[in-house]
């Protein structure tokens, strides 16, 4: 949906940060609705913002340290992000753009969840770096189970990695469809409600 459709208004309230104005909240055929955040990420929902929310004078390591359980595959995040590995004792701040929304995703896969929220995952990233993030999101969503909801202004290449897809307008969805059945119909789309 455009800018203002509600897009990252629903993800916040998903995610409990916000308050909503109706509707219930199922994860895994539980009521998670009334559920603090915490509660809710305890659960198996991970938001992944997209300011990021990093602290920038911790490492790669220390960040991913805060999350770690003894669940954890290292390995498989360190496969999926290999580009961090190296960067370990790198400060956030120092990292780019592109390391630091890989670090950002390492971090909410560090907890397992069941449910992936990711907000516009490509914000101030190359258009390169953006399309290599893709893949590893459908990853996520084969090898782990994960399910992966994903709200993206790049459409097409939101469409090759997602099955369903949704168009959010003024809060309402207005298209929905398997992401096959959408493709065709994108530039209408596009056109009356990305504008």
């Amino acid at each position: 949906g455009p800018n203002g459709a509600g897009k990252t208004t629903t993800l916040l309230a998903i995610s409990g940060l916000i308050s909503r104005a109706e509707g219930t909240v199922l994860l895994q055929g539980n009521d998670i609705t009334q559920l603090s955040p915490t509660q809710k990420a305890q659960r198996g929902l991970q938001h992944v913002p997209e300011d990021r929310s990093l602290f920038p004078s911790l490492t790669v390591a220390e960040t991913l340290k805060l999350v770690e359980t003894p669940d954890v595959d290292r390995e498989w995040i360190d496969d999926l992000f290999p580009a961090l590995v190296p960067l370990a004792k790198r400060p956030v701040a120092a990292l780019s753009g592109g390391e630091q929304q890989m670090l950002t995703l390492a971090r909410a896969l560090s907890l397992g969840p069941s449910v992936l929220m990711v907000d516009e995952m490509s914000l101030g990233l190359a258009p390169k770096i953006v399309a290599s993030l893709f893949p590893v999101l459908r990853r996520v969503a084969e090898e782990r189970g994960c399910g992966v909801l994903i709200v993206e202004q790049h459409v097409h290449l939101a469409l090759d990695a997602v099955d369903r897809a949704y168009v959010i307008g003024d809060g309402e969805i207005v298209a929905e469809g398997s992401a096959d059945e959408i493709k065709p119909k994108i530039v209408d789309l596009i056109n009356t409600y990305l504008g």
